[in-house]
């Protein structure tokens, strides 16, 4: 399934470094996408919506 997240507190490629390694942590074959501009991170994942968000949460980023 494809979620799409929008996660304010992305500021840098570091940031969505951070966000993508959170994601890939709990799903190694998830594909993950994340535009500075929007803030937006695409994935497409087998985890739960819930636990991806609860994963980009954990990393210290805020979840909208």
């Amino acid at each position: 399934m494809t979620l799409e997240i929008n996660v304010p507190s992305i500021k840098c490629s570091g940031c969505a470094n951070t966000v993508t390694r959170s994601i890939t942590d709990i799903d190694p074959s998830a594909i993950v996408k994340v535009d500075l501009a929007t803030k937006l991170v695409t994935v497409e994942t087998q985890a739960a919506e819930t636990t991806v968000k609860g994963a980009i949460a954990s990393s210290g980023h805020t979840v909208a």
